[in-house]
């Protein structure tokens, strides 16, 4: 999917100059790379922000037109206002086709409601990761990697290098030796709780133990009781004393 849009030089600089662009409806920014000056650009908002909802504007090749030519560029980096929607400030790297690029790329999963483990085990499916780091040459660059979990059972994971990857398409070295898991399926909480209070061990009093447990109960009560009475003896002997 080719995704083109249209940037602007930009020759004011600054914070005042780029607060003014914003009220106009600009979007200040800057492309760099492939060995060549940082140029200073400014982009429309509307048709930015429209852009940025489209998941392959953040992980694709782009056709930058800048000044009447093109230019294969990559979106590198956002800044959006805090609370407001709206993109403050893009940068834009220019590719080189001979040369690899470390992207992030989405991750989509399909197949979940067909696995064993949701639905014949009743699970539910935990996306470790959404997106993946991998590098590649440019052309070579997807907009997103399919991971099948039709296979996938309760209790188990799919790891990194379990993955089919586009051809050309590599995960980053460091995940690839770590090779994590980036997805699992698991019994839901509440059932697994249930499971562990219906298994907990219970105590039962029954036949000889409950006839102990009463005559215990029925020595202690007498016990209880003569000393209660020897207490009362030995009260009134002391009254008895002090009148005489």
């Amino acid at each position: 999917m080719k995704i083109e849009f249209t940037a602007f030089p930009r020759s004011a600089q600054g914070t005042g100059a780029s607060r003014r662009m914003r009220i106009a409806g600009k979007v200040p920014g800057i492309l760099y790379g492939a060995d060549k000056q940082a140029v200073p650009i400014e982009l429309d908002h509307q048709a930015l922000f429209r852009h940025l909802k489209m998941e392959a504007f953040h992980a694709s090749v782009l056709d930058m037109n800048l000044e009447g030519g093109k230019q294969q560029v990559l979106l590198r980096d956002v800044q959006m206002h805090p609370f407001r929607q709206i993109v403050l400030h893009v940068d834009f790297q220019r590719v080189d086709k001979n040369k690899k690029i470390h992207m992030k790329v989405p991750l989509h999963f399909v197949n979940a409601e067909i696995s064993p483990g949701v639905k014949i085990g009743g699970g539910i499916v935990n996306h470790v990761y959404n997106e993946l780091e991998i590098h590649c040459l440019p052309d070579d660059l997807p907009e997103f990697i399919t991971v099948d979990l039709v296979t996938l059972d309760i209790g188990h994971s799919l790891h990194i290098n379990d993955v089919a990857m586009p051809k050309g398409v590599e995960p980053i070295p460091r995940l690839k030796k770590e090779n994590p898991a980036i997805v699992t399926v698991q019994l839901p909480r509440a059932v697994v709780e249930a499971e562990e209070t219906s298994a907990a061990p219970t105590t039962e009093i029954t036949g000889q133990a409950a006839v102990d447990a009463a005559a215990a109960a029925k020595d202690g009560d007498k016990k209880a009781g003569d000393k209660k009475a020897g207490d009362k003896k030995d009260g009134d002997k002391k009254d008895a004393g002090k009148k005489a």
